[in-house]
């Protein structure tokens, strides 16, 4: 008889070990009896009746993430472009996280992974590359109604990148160097008019113009011929000074004022 209430009572021990349950800190577990969902545990000590129930998930409700594998997306003009992102999600109800979905984070990607190849479908390179903020805040507003029905809320979505192929960014830095290039042209000419227009204005007060602009071409001749000189490729050039002269005549022109002759303190009769 003793034998028999010392089997029952190990036998009561031993159900009763081994239906506590201990959850951790910031996660959830949730309980089936007999196939069908009875409740959710949270975390701390819980009893959990061997052979009729069951733990069938348990989970963090703490943040996550998952990141978005590398994929292909096409823009309006035509440019394909490899787009890395991250999703950061946490779950706030596990009931409905287990029961109307099945796989969370697969099914983040794919969604995720969609919305992204639209959005950036609708814009041209130029407009996709610097709107990365922009489609952040589309994704996130898109995503979250529908897992709002998984029991998931999505934190935030970052694009953490938006690669161009090779060519595609060998012909954008020609396009960016040329661009350069051509304001450097244009801030060149419009120095390059002031100054004239500075020397100008300076000439008109003079009466010695005519003799200044021909030392000032005279000395930026000398000065490109020296430099002229010292290329490698220099070559030795002869001009004729009076041909220089005439080649001047056009530029300092006749509408300048010419000296008017100084009085020397005599007159002729």
């Amino acid at each position: 008889m003793n034998s028999i209430l010392a089997a029952i009572l190990l036998s009561a021990i031993g159900y009763a070990v081994a239906g506590i349950k201990i959850i951790n800190q910031g996660n959830l577990a949730l309980v089936e009896r007999l196939g069908k969902y009875d409740r959710t545990l949270e975390a701390g000590l819980s009893f959990v009746a061997p052979v009729i129930e069951s733990i069938v998930w348990e989970d963090t409700t703490r943040e996550q993430f998952c990141r978005i594998e590398p994929q292909l997306a096409i823009t309006k003009d035509n440019v394909s472009l490899e787009v890395l992102a991250v999703v950061y999600w946490r779950i706030f109800n596990l009931e409905m996280a287990y029961y109307e979905i099945e796989d969370v984070a697969a099914a983040l990607q794919n969604r995720v992974s969609t919305i992204i190849a639209a959005e950036i479908g609708r814009r041209e390179l130029d407009r996709t590359v610097t709107a990365r903020s922009e489609i952040n805040q589309v994704l996130l507003e898109q995503i979250e109604d529908e897992t709002h029905e998984w029991g998931v809320k999505v934190l935030r979505v970052d694009i953490q990148k938006i690669n161009p192929s090779a060519t595609v960014l060998e012909s954008m830095e020609i396009e960016r160097a040329a661009e350069i290039k051509k304001r450097a042209s244009i801030l060149e000419a419009e120095g390059t008019a002031e100054y004239m227009r500075y020397i100008a204005r300076a000439l008109e007060s003079r009466e010695n113009a005519r003799e200044i602009l021909h030392f000032f071409m005279t000395q930026r001749y000398v000065d490109s011929s020296f430099k002229l000189s010292q290329s490698e490729n220099s070559k030795v050039v002869f001009m004729d000074p009076k041909a220089l002269s005439e080649a001047l005549g056009p530029i300092l022109g006749e509408d300048l004022p010419h000296p008017s002759p100084r009085s020397n303190g005599s007159q002729e009769s």
